[in-house]
């Protein structure tokens, strides 16, 4: 059986995925920083059955070290957040592009070695998601949202073309990359970096692109991670949930299980290589439902707010479409959005340890920096 490197494999999708790789018989080692904002406690999650290592990815002797006998390697190692990275963007492409380029290279060194890579891209290099305008009938329309309509609060984008509305579609991996923040060119260029060393060392990839994530182990100390993390928080705190523009911006919401099934398929099926897939349910669900489900599951009556502002970085609407990944992977998401809320609020209060609410402080970072509308 394999060796597998799993990098980031301490954190919230890494950890699930080592559990699934080690039950399943394979050899793994994990490479982890312990990055503090996101391991509250400095230690991460750890499995006894993996060898670990602690170290950077811009650390070409750690590299060395954590690739020493790997066959395969699952790259999950990344800063993330969206609004932290328009203020902190040396360090976000630091790690996620230099990073990544340094890990590649030694890679590149291993080539004989090592045969697979399956690397964790990100829906926030879309930008916004599909549309169809139904004045032009263009069913893939380019949309925007200009300053002037954020100031009058009109929160739906139009067709750039004609000025109408449009309707959201399921987004697919042949739209345009239009990466609204430096945490999605980062993500972006993660993909493509990978794409292309595989396409020139032989080496078998795919790009994942993870919509988002939710469940167990979800850092709730982080104010830059999930919205159902983040809203937990809050809620734990006996807070409102602070929701952006109305609240009826829509996502698609996807259970680290279901993350965990296509890293093992993509490892496991040999002829899929060179290639990008949306990794979602292709359900839509508002944010404000997620606050809503979330008050209802943890049994609190608090009401969200509703701010009515809007933070640079942010899109309207973005869910997938799956065709793609269920035809060559044969993947299908199997657990519902409700069931995951309910799995992650029974961990929330049975196995997480209190965090502090930081999501005022991260709030107030980006208004002093003029990032909130």
């Amino acid at each position: 059986m394999a060796k597998v490197l799993i990098t980031g494999g301490a954190g919230f999708i890494g950890s699930h995925v080592l559990d699934r790789l080690l039950e399943a018989g394979r050899e793994v080692r994990v490479l982890d920083s312990l990055e503090p904002q996101v391991h509250a406690e400095g230690a991460g999650y750890r499995n006894e059955g993996a060898e670990y290592v602690e170290g950077s990815v811009m650390d070409a002797a750690t590299i060395d070290r954590a690739l020493d006998g790997v066959d395969e390697v699952v790259h999950l190692a990344a800063q993330v957040g969206v609004g932290q990275s328009t203020y902190e963007m040396s360090r976000y492409v630091g790690e996620n592009c230099v990073g990544t380029a340094l890990l590649l290279e030694r890679m590149a060194e291993a080539r004989d070695r090592i045969r697979t890579l399956v690397s964790a891209s990100s829906m926030s290099i879309y930008g916004e998601g599909q549309y169809e305008c139904e004045a032009c009938g263009n069913g893939d329309a380019s949309v925007a949202r200009s300053l002037a309509d954020l100031e009058e609060r009109r929160w739906e984008v139009r067709c750039t073309a004609c000025g109408g509305d449009v309707r959201p579609l399921p987004t697919s991996e042949r739209k345009r990359l239009e990466p609204d923040s430096i945490y999605a060119i980062t993500k972006r260029d993660q993909e493509e970096l990978s794409l292309v060393f595989g396409r020139s060392y032989g080496v078998r990839t795919v790009a994942l692109r993870f919509f988002n994530v939710y469940g167990p182990r979800q850092s709730l100390s982080n104010p830059y991670t999930g919205v159902a993390a983040i809203f937990s928080s809050r809620l734990l705190a006996g807070n409102r949930p602070l929701v952006f523009e109305d609240g009826l911006q829509s996502r698609d919401f996807i259970h680290v299980s279901d993350i965990v099934q296509a890293v093992e398929r993509s490892l496991d099926t040999d002829g899929v290589s060179d290639v990008a897939l949306n990794v979602g349910t292709g359900a839509q669900t508002t944010v404000l439902g997620v606050a809503k489900v979330l008050a209802e599951q943890l049994g609190v009556e608090i009401e969200p707010e509703v701010v009515s502002r809007f933070r640079h970085g942010d899109v309207r609407h973005c869910y997938a479409d799956i065709s793609r990944i269920r035809e060559l992977l044969d993947y299908e998401p199997k657990v519902s959005f409700r069931d995951g809320m309910s799995e992650l609020v029974g961990w929330i209060k049975e196995d997480s340890p209190p965090s502090a609410d930081r999501v005022a402080q991260a709030t107030d970072e980006l208004e002093r920096r003029g990032l909130v509308v």
